[in-house]
């Protein structure tokens, strides 16, 4: 027994004394045939010090990447690298030492003063080194990606123990004055409250996986963060909410609040509505398992529910309240709860993995330490209030509907006396024998207070119409004749009625009238401005799942505008369920009521002209081209008939038979009609056909044909590798597609050569395809950055929110009502064009809101609503220039109104400079003016037209019209191009007045062209006169002659010479003063012609120059 122990002893200090003299090292599970990858610290640094040296000894079993980092923690962030180095290496056989010194930054190393004024208050570093190998794929390894690392501690110094950073530079000595004011200010905290107002604004719940995302951060203040941090495992926090239900939950349950971790894992707490009725509790406790419970009370439908939930430790006490009366359940779990609420994310509603509720959420609060009381009353008259009124007015509607529609069917008969009403109960006494009586179960007040209703449905009874009594069919006739009553257009003016049939059709689920309402009580259309209302019926159509009105809570909230708050995550909710519902449709496009939508402007003749119809000289002779056998022309007849572009109705039936012509001669129109036959779409299903013109379209270079192929084998064949084969040539050669379906895959982990799932590949691919345009990549990338729990990505909503609205005006639906509008208004039916235009406008899409405004202008249905839709047009992320040019039109009217106010100017400025930076040449020769007239335009500005402070402002103005010339079309005489044109004018010629020389030349051009003027008007005025004196003395000469036949005597005849030679003399001075005048005058226009000929070379010259060599 000794010698066993004296033995094992031995082997524990021999192998106490081998470790001594290791290095701590990394070892990895290599065969012992071959060479093992190693790394570890040969010697590394115990305090953090600049020019410290690391020794890392390594090995490579096969190329490889290495790095020595130093990453630290603060307060607020953690794992900040401050130091890397990177290198390579190959295959070696033995070990090899590296050696590197820490470059570290004077943030970390020095005291904060006038030369180092960022400074890290770091609470704990480490110096770690990693070894990957190169043939791994990754292009940028970080250490947490590596297969080989290894850690060591570092001290850090404290702030006030560090050396103070050696100045570099003498600071001025404004500088330093100001610095010795501030180097001892207290910066304070800014205030943090432990109270979180989840909920501040109404949320409607459709029952499915879109709720509201929020994310907690730490606090701040370190106190707070470590009471926080200590109630992680012994929390206590509440939760109060308010809910609305309107049906019961038809999964097993549904979301009402649930925390999801940074796992994807529930954590606590989740707040579930059985579809029982009743509410369910999670919580995951300090073991790591996941309790809960339920309670025994049903939850009552169409009534203000408010849960609050304390959490205290290990006991969850739940009060549910309505009407008035509070019922409490408590339990207490086997361990503590565990509660870390900036893990993850908390979601509201539905989630991607647990639909939510059907109704209505209202105000939610968050007490992160915990409270005795809760503070959040429901306000007596509130939007909650109005919500709950409403719905129960539209409960007895639809009651009375159903009442109606039970007594219709039955045929019982109608008063004799009058057939627009039953006949009352007390007729009975009066009545013959065997008459029948109505049996109505609605009351005689009920009919008087539902008279709108009662006619119309009784005109419905009365006209008779197979099929019309049914209630999707009764809600859309109703919408129908509300609009056809509610508008009506007199001399090219709008004006309103009542909107009661409207709110009837809203009850029954016309959602379109919900959002029609929301738009009359919001914008003041023939009523005046009640958000209130407004509010209600936008949330009741966002409730009832309408993409329309989906479209329109959530650009309500992403803008912040009619009242709603501006909040991003209750924009990405709503746009979220829109976004998906529009790539569900997107599968259904050769339906008739879904078109792709088009860009026309009711205001651009040009886009009205191109606008395609049936009968039009372009269709004509497209379909002309496309039988004389043009493969283009066939390819774009089938398109333009399969999916009604350009103005051109739906005609799948005749689109397939281009199609299949043009498919034989083009590999794009063949993958298409590929896939047609594959998913039988206006043809009869084929799919070995349809397989066999997928590989040959692929063989002729269809990228699309790739990634059709591998949908095929991936749906059809079920050959995964295959399918992902395919995926990747597609996605390789750009296709959007290929690149979602790879994706997919990635995300699912059926990859056969790759079985796990890879989210942060599977966002990358989501988000590459999203940029291309791919709507359901589009509508996953959103997710990841609006949840923000995917290592890498941090939350941005915005941009999720951006991302999905370009999705959602997509919409197939969507076009058919802009394309109904258009239609509308080309037939002359303003009325049904306005009302359709608005109805797109408030979902937010630009080129309805010009549209509107466009109508607006022309209706005057109000007086501010063609600015509403202008300016609502400007608030989306890429406005439309004419939109901009209209508002910056009404902030120049309204500045000569209010007389030259600055801040009006300094709009105007702003809009039409984004008007010129979205390239409208009317905006940049409206800021060319703006300029002339004085106003300073924005830095921004001046960077897009390469303009310098320095610059004077007739250069400011020539550089503005010279982009606008290059932007025109360079073929027509263009209002910048005449502008530019005098403006280089009025500088030559001042350039010209700066030199005595050609100041002379200037001047003697001016008498020049007043020596013309006056001299050719002169000779033209003498040789009229003379040629009348010649034509004058010969006549009296004649006639002097023939009174006497002959001259008589001398006497008589030197009287009668006498007398003419007077007419002779004048002849003779004015035609010797022509003779004279005339050279001279020659002379004086010849001189001239030269001095104007020298004088307009010379600013020719002067502006050529300048045109060749601009200012700089």
């Amino acid at each position: 027994m000794k010698v066993l122990q004296s033995v094992i002893f031995g082997y524990v200090f021999t192998a106490s004394i081998l470790m001594g003299h290791c290095v701590p090292q990394t070892i990895s599970t290599s065969s012992p045939q071959t060479v093992e990858s190693v790394i570890g610290f040969d010697s590394a640094p115990d305090t953090v010090v600049d020019g410290s040296l690391v020794h890392v000894r390594y090995q490579c079993s096969r190329p490889c990447r290495l790095a020595v980092e130093v990453v630290v923690s603060t307060l607020r962030k953690t794992d900040l690298v401050i130091f890397r180095r990177k290198w390579t290496s190959g295959t070696s056989r033995g070990y090899k030492l590296r050696q590197v010194p820490l470059r570290l930054p004077p943030s970390i190393l020095y005291q904060q003063n006038i030369f180092n004024r960022r400074v890290l208050d770091a609470q704990n570093g480490t110096v770690c080194a990693w070894l990957e190998h190169l043939d791994d794929g990754s292009e940028n390894g970080t250490s947490n990606d590596s297969m080989l690392r290894v850690y060591k501690a570092l001290l850090m110094k404290p702030l006030s123990e560090r050396p103070a950073k050696p100045p570099t530079e003498c600071p001025s000595w404004s500088a330093q004055l100001m610095w010795r004011m501030t180097r001892n200010r207290m910066y304070q905290c800014p205030h943090e409250s432990d109270i979180i107002d989840i909920l501040k604004f109404p949320l409607a719940s459709t029952g499915e996986p879109f709720g509201v995302v929020r994310r907690f951060q730490p606090f701040i203040h370190r106190t707070l963060e470590g009471t926080r941090l200590h109630a992680v495992t012994q929390p206590s926090a509440t939760l109060s909410a308010w809910i609305y239900l309107l049906k019961r939950c038809h999964k097993r349950r549904c979301g009402i609040i649930h925390h999801v971790d940074g796992r994807n894992v529930y954590e606590s707490v989740l707040i579930q509505l059985a579809d029982t009725g009743d509410i369910m509790i999670q919580a995951r406790v300090t073991t790591g398992e996941d309790e809960a419970f339920r309670t025994s009370e049903v939850l009552p439908l169409r009534k203000w529910i408010r849960l609050d939930c304390y959490i205290q430790d290990s006991k969850v006490l739940l009060d549910v309240t309505w009407d008035g009366v509070r019922r409490r359940y408590v339990h207490e779990f086997q361990d503590s709860i565990h509660l870390d609420d900036t893990d993850g994310y908390f979601v509201i509603g539905g989630g991607r993995f647990m639909p939510g509720i059907t109704g209505y959420f209202g105000p939610i609060k968050y007490y992160r330490f915990g409270t005795e009381k809760v503070d959040n009353p429901l306000h007596l008259k509130s939007t909650l209030q109005e919500v709950d009124r409403t719905h129960q007015e539209c409960q007895q509607i639809k009651e009375f509907t159903r009442d109606f529609l039970q007594e219709a069917t039955e045929s019982h008969l109608l008063s004799p006396i009058d057939k627009g009403v039953c006949t009352a109960q007390f007729t009975r006494l009066w009545g013959q024998v065997g008459e029948k009586i109505c049996t109505q179960t609605w009351t005689w007040e009920q009919q008087l207070k539902y008279s709108t209703l009662f006619n119309f449905l009784q005109s419905a009874v009365e006209e008779n119409i197979t099929g019309y009594l049914g209630i999707k069919n009764l809600r859309s006739a109703m919408f129908k004749q509300a609009v056809g009553t509610m508008f009506t257009v007199n001399q090219n003016r709008i004006t309103f009625n009542s909107t009661a049939l409207l709110q009837v059709s809203s009850c029954l689920g016309n959602h379109k009238a919900s959002l029609l309402l929301a738009t009359i009580h919001l914008s003041g259309l023939g009523h005046s401005v009640d958000q209130q209302q407004g509010h209600v019926y936008s949330l009741i159509g966002a409730m009832g799942d309408n993409h329309l009105a989906l479209m329109h809570a959530g650009y309500k909230h992403a803008q912040g505008i009619d009242g709603f708050p501006k909040d991003l995550d209750m924009a990405y909710s709503y746009y979220s369920n829109a976004g998906a519902q529009s790539v569900s449709d997107s599968s259904r496009t050769h339906e008739d009521e879904q078109y792709t939508p088009e860009h026309v402007y009711l205001s651009n003749e040009e886009d009205l002209y191109r606008t395609t119809q049936e009968t039009s000289d372009v269709f004509h002779f497209l379909k002309f081209k496309a039988e004389r056998g043009d493969a283009e022309s066939q390819y774009r007849l089938g398109a333009m008939l399969y999916s009604g572009q350009h103005g051109v109705s739906k005609d799948i039936v005749n689109a397939m038979k281009w199609f299949e012509r043009s498919a034989m001669k083009d590999p794009s129109a063949m993958y298409d009609y590929s896939i047609l036959l594959i998913k039988g779409q206006g043809v009869k299903r084929n799919t070995t056909r349809g397989f066999q013109l997928l590989k040959k379209a692929a063989a002729m270079g269809s990228i699309n044909a790739l990634n059709g192929l591998g949908w095929y084998h991936g749906i059809v064949l079920n050959d995964h590798k295959n399918a992902v084969k395919y995926f990747e040539q597609a996605a390789l050669n750009g296709s959007e597609d290929g690149m979602f379906n790879l994706g997919i895959y990635h995300l699912s982990g059926v990859n056969p050569d790759s079985p796990r799932r890879n989210e942060s590949a599977a966002f990358q691919l989501f988000l590459h395809a999203s940029r291309l345009g791919h709507a359901a990549a589009s509508v996953e990338a959103a997710w990841y950055l609006s949840a923000g729990s995917l290592e890498g990505v941090s939350q941005d909503a915005e941009r999720a929110v951006i991302m999905l609205k370009k999705v959602c005006e997509q919409n197939g639906h969507l076009g058919f009502m802009i394309r109904e509008a258009l239609q509308a208004y080309l037939q002359g039916s303003w009325q049904e064009a306005f009302v359709k235009y608005v109805l797109a406008a408030e979902t937010g899409l630009g080129l309805a809101q010009s549209n509107a405004a466009h109508l607006c202008e022309e209706l005057n249905p109000s007086h501010d609503c063609q600015w509403r839709y202008h300016n609502f047009s400007i608030l989306n992320y890429n406005p439309h220039p004419y939109a901009l040019l209209k508002m910056g039109d009404y902030y120049c009217s309204s500045s000569a109104r209010e007389e030259g106010s600055l801040s009006s100017v300094g709009q105007a400025v702003s809009m039409y400079g984004r008007a010129a930076l979205a390239g409208s040449p009317q905006g940049m020769f409206n800021l060319a003016v703006l300029a002339q007239q004085g106003h300073v335009l924005p830095w921004s500005l001046h960077v897009i037209f390469n303009v310098s402070h320095r610059d004077q402002q007739e250069i400011v103005v020539e550089k503005i019209l010279q982009r606008c010339v290059e932007t025109e079309d360079k073929e027509a005489l263009s209002p910048c191009a005449l502008a530019l044109f005098g403006v280089q004018m009025g500088k030559a010629l001042r350039m010209m007045t700066q030199n005595s020389t050609q100041l002379v030349l200037a001047y003697a051009s001016l008498l020049s062209v007043f020596v013309v003027t006056l001299i050719v008007p002169l000779q033209s005025c003498l040789e009229q006169r003379v040629g009348t004196q010649r034509a004058v003395v010969p006549r009296a000469r004649s006639s002097s002659a023939s009174q006497d036949g002959v001259n008589l005597n001398r006497e008589q005849d030197g009287i009668m010479g006498r007398t003419n030679r007077a007419p002779g003399n004048l002849w003779l001075t004015i035609l010797n003063g022509a003779q004279w005048i005339r050279p001279t005058g020659d002379f004086a226009v010849t001189l001239s012609g030269v001095c104007l000929c020298v004088f307009w070379t010379t600013l020719l010259y002067i502006i050529s120059y300048d045109l060749t060599y601009p200012a700089q």
